[in-house]
């Protein structure tokens, strides 16, 4: 995938997530989805790009949920092995990628890889974004 493509994959998947819910322009934008998808599991190393491109676009709180618990938690998930290198170095150069390894859970990641991802994720970055949104949901943390 050259870079032009990459480039506007990941623009019109940002815009489908900015989208309301249900509104004609997310509709048409669902495609940037499934596209991820088969990136993420059958292309690795664009999928891999993708995610970068993503977040060099748009580093937004709504955004890097969305990537966390989606396509870099997939990728990791399927491709952890070959990709765990990549995602390491990433995290020791660039303290927003590291963050948004903290918004991620271990689903089918290896205990190898998901330790890796551990030692050089920015959790507590996650962590006060999770009591901010409790505190005004008003729900009360558990402090056990």
């Amino acid at each position: 995938m050259n870079d032009q493509t990459l480039r506007s994959l990941a623009t019109e998947w940002i815009a489908f997530w900015k989208a309301p819910e249900g509104s004609n322009e997310r509709n048409q934008l669902l495609w940037t989805t499934d596209k991820e998808w088969d990136l993420i599991r059958e292309s690795p190393q664009d999928g891999w790009k993708l995610i970068l491109t993503i977040l060099q676009l748009d580093c937004s709180p709504q955004i890097q949920q969305v990537l966390s618990a989606g396509p870099l938690e997939d990728l990791l998930s399927y491709h952890g092995e070959s990709m765990i290198d990549n995602v390491e170095s990433e995290a020791q150069s660039n303290p927003v990628f590291a963050s948004l390894l903290g918004g991620m859970w271990k689903n089918s990641m290896s205990e190898a890889v998901w330790s890796r991802v551990q030692s050089v994720w920015r959790r507590p970055d996650w962590d006060s974004q999770a009591h901010i949104t409790q505190q005004l949901k008003g729900v009360t943390p558990d402090r056990n």
